[in-house]
């Protein structure tokens, strides 16, 4: 419940700022939106693992609700926002705690839920929880508009990020689990060693290229589409960020029994696929409900490839590692906004959205293409391998087989202080 009513005054907020953007720039809103994102993904790549480094040190309940009220007063500054440089400077604060908070937020849930089938729903449920707020906050942004200035939807991000702070103080979170004693180098840098040097994890890198591709054409450029292009009014701006809303939130109910059938891999390639073909599909998009449409489909492709990475990054890491995992994902996602954002917005400006269109659906093409090869397509959790530096009595190898100079065994294998590095194909 926290996290849906926060993402709803968080959705009033995304539309809000798009108006105020057109506000502020006229036709090139897409460009000043798309600089303030990016300013947002610079906080959320250089604050996240920090944050996180701190986070195993810290009642998870207080670090969350304290972030939750730093969102609530620094939202209470943007209706006074009268130039665009504060527009800047306030994005910058309030996705710095959003950086500290989502990813904390993340690693509670396969603590709380061990089961892999139970974390699967809950994945599947969290994914709908930001769909519904796609959804229902262009819709109500939308029925606000028609009684109130879109200033005043900043106030429902304020009233949601103080519930939301009650609420998570109303029940009792898991703490971090105790870890080795390690420096805040190592803990702020951990999340990213074993991302970068687990295949899989790699594979999602690329992956997270070809999402935020077609994210960033939705959320930059759909005010540019519907009010500069097409001369319609903002109630249509709300209504087509809920088309892709919708399409997400109809792949997230199927994607728990989908994957009950096939492999996270593949159904994470097919929604990247989904993204690309219907970014290249836009060069075609003239008129409003050929847009509906396509922001519907990008929809579906975009939470088909997002919502199994929680699965991915739990089979990836120790459970006392998860955190650092959590926000070596947060980060390097968001990197992959901080390239797409501006593209999508000065692109948009400059050369027209049809050809922004072509650049980023080649873009998600290429993503794709990487994926493909740095994701084996035969990915076992449990791996042979052989340890050539553990002391002979070390707990780690004491049922292991020896062989010439080390000892073979076999388990589920993550990267860790005993597996610096994915072993190779025999």
């Amino acid at each position: 419940m926290a996290q849906v009513i926060a993402l709803l005054g968080t959705g009033l907020a995304t539309v809000a700022l798009g108006l105020l953007a057109y506000e502020l720039a006229g036709a090139d809103a897409g460009a000043v939106l798309g600089t303030a994102l990016a300013i947002k993904m610079v906080a959320y790549v250089g604050v996240a693992p920090i944050a996180s480094a701190f986070a195993e040190r810290l009642p998870r309940r207080a670090m969350l609700v304290g972030l939750d009220f730093v969102r609530a007063a620094v939202a209470l500054l943007l209706p006074f926002v009268s130039e665009i440089w504060q527009v800047y400077a306030l994005i910058f604060v309030l996705q710095s705690a959003s950086a500290a908070f989502t990813p904390t937020f993340q690693a509670t849930i396969p603590d709380i839920l061990p089961d892999e089938r139970d974390y699967t729903r809950a994945l599947s449920l969290s994914r709908l929880a930001y769909d519904l707020e796609s959804v229902a906050s262009p819709m109500l942004a939308a029925a606000l508009l028609t009684v109130v200035s879109f200033h005043s939807l900043f106030a429902s991000t304020v009233v949601g990020f103080l519930i939301s702070a009650l609420l998570v103080v109303s029940v009792a979170l898991p703490s971090p689990k105790p870890s080795e004693p390690r420096g805040i180098y190592a803990r702020t840098t951990s999340g990213l060693r074993i991302f970068l040097a687990t295949p899989r994890l790699r594979g999602l890198l690329a992956l997270n290229l070809a999402v935020a591709a077609a994210s960033a054409m939705v959320i930059v450029n759909t005010v540019v589409f519907v009010q500069a292009e097409l001369g319609l009014p903002q109630q249509a701006t709300a209504f087509a960020l809920a088309a892709f809303g919708g399409g997400s939130m109809l792949a997230a109910f199927f994607v728990p029994r989908l994957l009950d059938t096939i492999a996270d891999r593949t159904a994470m390639l097919a929604g990247a696929i989904l993204l690309a073909t219907g970014l290249l599909a836009g060069t075609l998009v003239g008129f409003y409900a050929s847009l509906l449409a396509l922001w519907s489909v990008l929809g579906v492709g975009y939470s088909l490839a997002q919502t199994p990475s929680g699965l991915l990054l739990r089979r990836s890491a120790r459970p006392e590692d998860r955190p650092a995992l959590f926000a070596a994902q947060f980060a390097l996602s968001h990197a992959c906004w901080l390239l797409t954002y501006p593209v999508a917005g000065w692109l948009g400006a400059k050369v027209g959205l049809h050809a922004t269109f072509a650049v980023l659906g080649l873009t998600a093409g290429v993503a794709v293409f990487l994926a493909l090869r740095l994701w084996p397509a035969q990915d076992p959790d449990e791996i042979d391998h052989v340890h050539t530096t553990l002391p002979d009595d070390h707990p780690h190898v004491a049922h292991a087989e020896r062989v010439g100079q080390g000892y073979r065994h076999r388990h589920s294998y993550v990267i860790d202080t005993h597996h610096a590095q994915w072993p190779r194909e025999n």
